[in-house]
Order: C-alpha cells, then sequence, then structure tokens
C-alpha cells in the first residue's frame, strides 16, 4: 500500500519514483545512493557531490510517528545501511560519489532515530 508523503523537499537532488529508488544529483546526474521504499518512516540527507554541488532529502509521510534518538550505528549489509535491531535495509549512499553527508533516517519498524555523519577522504 502506498503511503501518503507529508513532507518531500529535494534540493539538487532526483529521486527515481516519489519517495524511494535511486537517488540522482542534478548537477552532474550521477547516481549518488538508494533510498528503500518501505523501510523508513523519515529521512534528512543532506551531501555535497564530488562535482561541488550540496544536496538534500526530506521525506516523511503522513502517518511517520516521532522517532526515538539512539547511539546506536547503523549496519552494513550488501552495501545498503540497514537498522541493527530489524536488519531492514534503508539507505546505500555511494562514498564514491559523495564528498561527505550527514544522515539522520527514522527505521519504520523499530521508530529508531539514526545519525551517521563522514567526511570522505
Amino acid at each position: 500500500m502506498a503511503r501518503i508523503v507529508k513532507t518531500k523537499k529535494l534540493d539538487n537532488t532526483r529521486l527515481a519514483t516519489n519517495y524511494g529508488g535511486w537517488m540522482y544529483c542534478e548537477g552532474c546526474n550521477e547516481n549518488i545512493g538508494y533510498l528503500c521504499y518501505s523501510t523508513y518512516d523519515r529521512v534528512d540527507l543532506k551531501y555535497r557531490c564530488n562535482c561541488g554541488r550540496e544536496g538534500s532529502v526530506l521525506i516523511d509521510f503522513a502517518d511517520s510517528k516521532e522517532g526515538k534518538g539512539c547511539d546506536d550505528e547503523l549496519v552494513v549489509i550488501k552495501n545498503r545501511f540497514c537498522c541493527p535491531k530489524t536488519s531492514d535495509p534503508l539507505i546505500t549512499i555511494l562514498d564514491k560519489k559523495v564528498v561527505d553527508y550527514d544522515l539522520r533516517i527514522t527505521c519504520k519498524e523499530c521508530g529508531r532515530v539514526y545519525h551517521q555523519t563522514k567526511k570522505i577522504n
């Protein structure tokens, strides 16, 4: 069943579908990652692409719940950042395509908010 998007703000970013799939930088049209359709409840991603353009993705839904902060780190399973509690895949960020990023993503299943910041090189 499709979810009703409440907030969708894309800056210099294009998504393959309404609220998931492949993510592309609009500056260079390079694929910067993949946002899993049904496993996240809210995503707030800010990144700087290798082309120099800064982009962002902010999406939540009409039925999104307030997430619970946690200190746990996302785990990597088959190149996807996954919830360590449920093992649900949430997002892939292609390190070779971005200079840095700041990510906050809420797992739909457990409601935990994961925060990850990375500067590549």
